[in-house]
């Protein structure tokens, strides 16, 4: 029997390759002769890159930048031959052999798990970290810049990124507002891009389509989940507003980039970086399938075994668990997910003939589960198979 044990992390609890061992722990200790295909998965948000760097045997480093309240902290940043990659990758984001490839992930700069929940407030977070490590790629000579943006702690447009990039904001005396959080907003009358360094082109793995603004925008739909309260919304959304106008001036795109699916990834950042730098989305989940060399492993397992902390309704809509079990079962494997919490309407047609397993018992606490999280997930494969 070969199994294919691909998880996503369980957040505040285990990281991707942590999960994939503890659950190839439950089926190593009955089923030693087992063949298991340990392949950690990533949605663009922690480990990121190091999965994807270390796959395609690049190398990691670590750089000095500033985290998402100003701190100064230390993040990964990858740099990968682009000899090492697939085609398909190097088609996606039009590498040539001989060129590199930087790999960033914004949880890892500018990443809401860097905070306390006291600290969690997008009037003060900033992706002023993200724009160092972009121009730490840049000055490495990078042919291109491949940027995960799950897990952002930012609600910014991905000014803060621009100003760390040579965009000046300048207030109504004419200075320069030198880190432009939302709450400095209100101050900013004009954006001045001569002084922005150029960059390689870039590329964000992202799987979400809200547009920038309105009832799915960045705001509406991530700010809360960042620390905003429900009666600021209205005021930042506004301002969020203004100062998409203000930048789309300053670079002479058109409004209607704030319409295109994904421009409220990571709190803007994706609409500031494509009007700013003409920076692309690409699926994430299909690059990182492509990356894993997915399809082929999944083709050549006999059972697939996947989840992640919360598995709900947005996990089938595009995240790495979600999109896994639809590949095993167009490719007839059975597949098992297994998840902390469960969250799903019964009989849902996207897990037909998928079975699903919440690992954490009813009568204990998330306090209690968090800690035993390996525990509970090697008991639950080991008790299921």
């Amino acid at each position: 029997m070969r199994v294919l044990i691909a998880f996503d992390k369980f957040k505040d609890a285990l990281t991707a390759p942590q999960a994939c061992e503890a659950a190839a722990r439950g089926l190593h200790v009955k089923y030693p002769d087992w063949q298991l295909d340990l392949c950690p998965l990533t949605d663009g948000g922690e480990g990121f890159c190091e999965t994807l760097v270390q796959t395609a045997r690049g190398r990691l480093q670590t750089t000095a930048c500033s985290g998402p309240r100003g701190a100064l902290i230390k993040a990964v940043l990858g740099q990968v031959d682009a000899g090492n990659l697939c085609k398909s990758v190097l088609t996606r984001l039009r590498l040539e052999k001989g060129s590199s490839l930087a790999v960033l992930e914004m949880a890892a700069t500018s990443g809401l798990g860097l905070l306390s929940t006291e600290l969690r407030d997008p009037w003060q977070t900033s992706s002023y970290g993200t724009g160092e490590q972009l121009h730490a790629a840049t000055r490495a000579g990078s042919g291109a810049i491949l940027l995960g943006v799950g897990g952002s702690a930012t609600n910014d447009l991905g000014l803060g990124a621009l100003a760390a990039l040579g965009f000046r904001f300048i207030d109504r005396s004419g200075a320069t507002v030198t880190r432009p959080t939302p709450v400095t907003w209100e101050t900013i009358v004009q954006i001045d891009p001569r002084g922005a360094m150029q960059l390689p082109p870039v590329f964000i793995a992202c799987d979400v389509t809200n547009p920038l603004l309105g009832p799915t925008g960045a705001t509406v739909t991530f700010g809360p989940q960042k620390g905003l309260r429900s009666a600021e919304i209205p005021r930042l959304e506004k301002e969020m507003a203004r100062m998409a106008g203000l930048l789309g001036e300053a670079c002479g795109k058109p409004p209607s980039l704030a319409n295109t699916p994904g421009a409220g990834a990571a709190g803007g950042i994706a609409f500031g970086l494509m009007t700013a730098y003409g920076t692309e989305l690409t699926a994430g989940f299909d690059l990182v399938s492509d990356w894993l060399g997915l399809p082929a492993r999944v083709v050549a397992a006999d059972l697939v075994l996947t989840g992640e902390g919360r598995f709900d309704l947005t996990s089938l809509g595009g995240k790495g668990p979600g999109s896994l079990v639809a590949a095993a079962r167009r490719a007839g494997k059975a597949a098992h997910i297994f998840a902390g919490c469960l969250d799903l309407p019964a009989n849902h047609p996207g897990l037909d003939g998928i079975a699903t397993h919440a690992i954490t018992p009813a009568t204990l606490s998330l306090t209690d589960a968090l800690p035993r999280t390996a525990e509970l997930l090697t008991e639950a494969v080991a008790g299921i198979f």
